[in-house]
């Protein structure tokens, strides 16, 4: 879960750049979003792989 961590820590930074960088207000949220998604994308994968374990320890 450190990738996670790591990912939402780039998140923050891009949303920050945002708050503070209005002529590339845009560009930034747009980071952050791909920064979300990649989150999401490794909460998916974390619960995946704790089912599989869960399975195969069955």
């Amino acid at each position: 879960m450190n990738r996670l961590v790591e990912i939402r820590s780039q998140e923050f930074l891009c949303r920050e750049r945002a708050a503070l960088d209005s002529k590339r207000r845009l560009f930034w949220l747009a980071q952050a979003e791909e920064w979300e998604q990649r989150a999401l994308d490794e909460i998916a994968h974390h619960f995946r792989e704790c089912n599989q374990a869960e399975l195969n320890a069955a």
